[in-house]
């Protein structure tokens, strides 16, 4: 048994080590997101299949496709920031502001993905705390807010 706990802790040591290698010093901001698709994917077909009875591969299908394009536009998103940061070097400018643009997109598929599993619990019947609604509505015009000033400033 203690080997396993050993190797257990071994690999979950090298995973967090390696998400923080390649991610970040937030890389559990990468790890809330996939989760929540994960989340959002599993409510999105228990919908389908026992309250709607509509389930369907070409819309479980369709549902994967977006998620892979919600990964490349956050991708995208920090790829620019790197290139104009490095743009900004060999102009003698310091452009390491961008780096909110991958950031504010993690953040607003966040809240996407956050609405989309609150609309499939509230569409299977669950009741669904109001304030939680209201906050997630808060949390994106602050983003949006934010990612407004930031452009104006810069």
């Amino acid at each position: 048994m203690e080997t396993v706990i050993n190797k257990t802790n071994v690999m979950s040591g090298a995973v967090v080590t390696l998400a923080s290698y390649i991610l970040g010093p937030y890389w559990f901001l990468f790890g809330i997101f996939l989760a929540l698709n994960v989340i959002d994917y599993a409510t999105g077909y228990i919908k389908a299949k026992f309250y709607n009875k509509n389930e369907s591969s070409a819309v479980g299908a369709k549902g994967i496709v977006k998620k892979v394009m919600y990964w490349l536009i956050i991708l995208m998103a920090f790829l620019i920031s790197i290139a104009f940061k490095q743009i900004g070097s060999m102009f003698g400018m310091d452009l390491g502001f961008v780096v909110f643009l991958g950031y504010l997109t993690l953040a607003t598929y966040i809240v996407n993905e956050t609405r989309s599993i609150i609309e499939n619990a509230y569409e299977m019947n669950m009741k669904v705390p109001e304030w939680l609604i209201k906050g997630l509505d808060i949390v994106e015009s602050k983003i949006d807010i934010e990612a407004e000033n930031k452009m104006e400033k810069k």
